[in-house]
């Protein structure tokens, strides 16, 4: 089991030279390795000593990040490059950075006031007493995150950390090396290991991390892992904040213009090549109107990636094994009976860089794995409906998904979509859009996560609010003391008539 841990003490290597020497496995350490739980224990002990963590203290910590992302964005987006093979530089800039710029420019200008101590209304009986909620630190946050999108998906939960006033310690995936060298060599640049450090490692490593007992534990990845995460978590009775998969369903309704559809469906489909947790997973249209959406959804395709291989906008599959699981699901569809539209223009596929042609997928078997299992890449199921209370029906009737797309212009068919199901997030009429506004909460809901982060709500969730209650010196406690009496008896009588 290698451990790699960064801090402030590295050495002045170029950047991106460690970046690539560890990528392909000539470096081990930036630092002598220390294991997760010195680190922890030294975080630990700092955030008890320092229990309050002033405005000041917490806008220097982002503006640290901030100054990061603004000198080294450039930097971070070759080492993104570098980890897919083919991923242009301003996907990242779009897709990562932009993303976390807007969350710090958000959480700067707000966290003022999300600091403040928060009044509450006193009840008659317990007045003149005062009371209100009091925001501090929850103490030491693990952050477990993701390859897909691996500076944003890692950097938006320590935003929010670090702006509820918590020390943070970030384990990237060891499926994007550079990348995470990368951030560690940062990270260890601009904080003391006490207040932000990068555990870098494999599974064992991760699983070591997340039996941690952290404060607060926050997990980025699949369902399948996010409940190994929360059963570690559960023994130290750790709170965790689990963003998971799912299987995220766009529904066109007849009011629709399907080339209007088509296009945006397509951009938040293969935007990184479908590996985005709320990539459209599948498409639910009414019946005999197949043709006509994969007809639409090829001209967005040659509108968008006029072609594939080659087309540095257009992502690798991040490794072959990912790349092989892509094909299998194709080929058990394809055995089953499905029916295949390749959406190929120009060229054919690199199979060595990993580019994979988007795949529409009709006439599914109801017990196909690419209708039970999270796809992450460019396929597409495409479902025939007859009633939107049918379409409605499908959604229920399986876990909860991670994002919702509508598509039509009939408000009351899209307030009874919204009405009747459940999921982490909605975008109407487009696709990815709710993640990209600082103020809307992000998270799932049953399978697809619980808790939420960016804006206040990612503020509050990795805060304690601690509730205050300033007694006064004119309070009668005294009046509901015993021994219990006629006295007592009239004061309640009273209570009752009031409450």
């Amino acid at each position: 089991m290698k451990v790699r841990a960064a801090c402030r003490c590295a050495g002045a290597m170029p950047l991106m030279y460690k970046a690539a020497d560890l990528y392909h496995g000539a470096m081990t350490s930036l630092i002598p390795p220390a294991g997760p739980r010195v680190l922890f224990d030294a975080q630990h002990s700092a955030s008890r000593a320092q229990a309050a963590v002033s405005l000041a203290m917490r806008r220097d910590r982002l503006l640290r990040i901030q100054s990061m992302l603004n000198t080294q964005g450039p930097a971070l987006a070759r080492a993104v490059q570098l980890d897919f093979g083919v991923r242009s530089p301003q996907l990242t800039e779009i897709a990562d950075l932009f993303v976390l710029r807007t969350l710090l420019s958000s959480t700067l200008k707000n966290l003022a006031k999300w600091m403040k101590p928060v009044r509450v209304r006193t009840p008659l009986y317990l007045q003149p007493s005062r009371a209100w909620l009091q925001r501090q630190p929850l103490g030491v946050v693990g952050v477990v995150s993701p390859w897909n999108y691996p500076v944003q998906l890692s950097l938006g939960p320590v935003i929010t950390a670090l702006a509820a006033g918590n020390r943070v310690m970030l384990k990237p995936s060891e499926l994007t090396p550079a990348t995470s060298a990368l951030l560690a060599e940062l990270i260890g640049k601009a904080f003391t290991a006490d207040e932000l450090c990068v555990v870098q490692g494999d599974g064992s490593v991760a699983a070591e991390f997340a039996s941690l007992p952290f404060d607060h534990l926050f997990f980025t990845g699949s369902t399948a892992v996010g409940r190994k995460v929360a059963e570690a978590a559960a023994a130290n009775l750790t709170p965790t904040t689990l963003e998971l998969g799912g299987k995220s369903p766009c529904i066109i309704d007849a009011s629709c213009d399907l080339d209007q559809a088509a296009i945006k469906i397509a951009h938040g489909k293969l935007l990184n090549a479908g590996q985005t947790c709320i990539a459209p997973d599948y498409v639910l249209l009414p019946r005999g109107r197949e043709a006509a959406f994969g007809q639409a959804f090829a001209r967005a395709v040659a509108k968008l990636f006029p072609t594939i291989a080659g087309n540095p906008d257009y992502a690798s599959i991040i490794s072959p094994r990912h790349h092989e699981r892509l094909k299998g699901l194709l080929a058990e569809a394809q055995g089953e009976g499905a029916r295949l539209q390749v959406i190929n223009p120009g060229a054919a596929a690199s199979g060595e860089n990993r580019q994979m042609a988007p795949v529409l997928v009709f006439d599914l078997a109801p017990g196909s794995r690419l209708l039970h299992e999270e796809i992450f890449g460019p396929i597409l199921p495409v479902l025939a409906y007859d009633s939107t209370d049918e379409a409605i029906g499908y959604i229920n009737a399986r876990p909860r998904p991670l994002a919702l797309y509508w598509f039509g212009k009939d408000s009351a068919a899209r307030d009874q979509v919204l009405a009747r199901t459940v999921s982490g997030g909605v975008t109407v009429n487009d696709t990815l859009m709710h993640i990209a506004h600082p103020n809307l909460p992000f998270g799932g809901v049953g399978e697809s996560g619980w808790g939420a982060y960016h804006g206040e709500a990612g503020f509050l969730r990795l805060t304690q609010q601690k509730p205050v209650l300033l007694q006064s010196s004119w309070a009668r406690g005294d009046l509901f003391y015993p021994p219990y009496g006629k006295r007592f008896d009239q004061v309640m009588g009273l209570l009752k008539r009031l409450l």
